[in-house]
């Protein structure tokens, strides 16, 4: 199957939608099967075998194997399933979603605190006037039904 991520005009953001859901189906399978301490053991056994029994392709056994978030993300992988991840290695939410930003947790953290990162450089293209409800992706049709 190929898929193409579509371009929802927010620079360096990555959009999980049914493109991406669809490329990540197996990886984010298998980080669903991290509920299980028994498959989690199995994991930490052997990783590689673990991730052929579940079907990942090279690039998201490649990004297992490094542990790079971006990576997983790129590879259709969802972050709510990859914390699982996170979590067989005893990692913090906060240490991941660090390491996606190039700061330690502890830096990380007191962004957050402060209010999360400053929103310039991360908008929209043309949120001048562009980004208005009836120009987005989703347009009249995703606005049905709730009030709009």
């Amino acid at each position: 199957m190929t898929t193409t991520q579509r371009d929802y005009g927010i620079p360096g953001t990555p959009i999980f939608d049914g493109t991406m859901a669809a490329k990540g189906y197996a990886l984010n399978r298998m980080c669903y099967s991290f509920n299980s301490a028994d498959n989690r053991a199995e994991f930490k056994r052997d990783e590689e075998a673990y991730c052929r029994r579940f079907g990942l392709n090279g690039e998201q056994r490649k990004a297992i194997a490094s542990r790079n978030v971006l990576q997983l993300i790129a590879a259709g992988g969802n972050i709510y399933f990859l914390a699982k991840i996170g979590a067989t290695d005893g990692k913090s939410f906060q240490q991941m979603a660090g390491s996606m930003t190039g700061m330690t947790e502890a830096e990380y953290r007191d962004m957050m605190i402060r209010g999360g990162r400053s929103i310039e450089g991360n908008r929209f293209l043309g949120e001048d006037g562009d980004a208005q409800p009836h120009r987005q992706p989703q347009g009249a049709a995703g606005r049905a039904g709730r009030g709009a």
